[in-house]
């Protein structure tokens, strides 16, 4: 699915990035190789992105690592990284792109922006064994539905999508034999999610066809959230 737009991407690692944005054409694409957790390198990142491409209208907040552990066992710097990671990365590129949607705004222009925040069902549910993942996608979801409620007035919109498990390098153990079957057993699809399936959800949240949307969580997760 394609919308058309210019893309700013962010990772850490240089040659996953360069692989992944391959596929676009170089000049409607800019790179930035470093971390979410950097507010400096997001303030920038959006300054050269407004200044190459004119405007930014759309983040989409992806960012995830996961550190796992039992609450009992589990260490401050296992606890901060996936916070850090996950929650204030999400704030610090959330403020930054909507420092300028807002500033863009009041100067007139009201084509607004739609932003996106990748929480997950561990967020609603818990998740044993990521005390801090979950707590990191709950409050995200707080995050969507504040910046909802404060840049509503900009026609800016946030929502958020609580992804299940989708076969990507880091849900790999959840998908492994140890714990497929029993998580195979709470999804009424009866299967993972791909990329490239749930992608599309994300492309509807930030078209014109989500416009009247937001403040909202959507499950994209084959129905796990029902599961008893």
């Amino acid at each position: 699915m394609e919308l058309g737009g210019n893309v700013v991407a962010l990772d850490l690692n240089p040659d996953a990035l360069g692989t992944a944005m391959s596929a676009l054409p170089a000049n409607r694409v800019q790179q930035v190789v470093g971390s979410v957790t950097d507010a400096e390198l997001a303030a920038r990142a959006v300054a050269e992105a407004v200044e190459r491409f004119g405007g930014v209208h759309g983040l989409v907040n992806n960012a995830g690592i996961t550190r796992p552990a039992m609450i009992e066992k589990m260490t401050p710097q296992q606890w901060q990284e996936v916070i850090d990671v996950h929650l204030t990365g999400t704030f610090y590129w959330l403020q930054a792109v909507g420092r300028h949607m807002v500033a863009r705004a009041k100067a007139g222009d009201t084509s607004g922006g739609a932003i996106v925040n990748i929480s997950s069902d561990a967020g609603r549910k818990g998740s044993i064994g990521q005390v801090n993942y979950a707590a990191a996608k709950a409050g995200m979801l707080g995050v969507t539905m504040t910046a909802a409620r404060e840049w509503g007035r900009y026609n800016i919109r946030t929502n958020s999508i609580c992804f299940g498990v989708v076969e990507t390098p880091m849900t790999e153990v959840v998908r492994g034999e140890k714990f497929r079957d029993g998580m195979l057993a709470q999804i009424p699809l009866g299967r993972w999610s791909t990329p490239e399936e749930v992608v599309k959800t994300v492309c509807f949240l930030m078209s014109d066809a989500a416009s009247y949307i937001t403040g909202q969580h959507l499950g994209v997760n084959g129905g796990f959230h029902i599961s008893l």
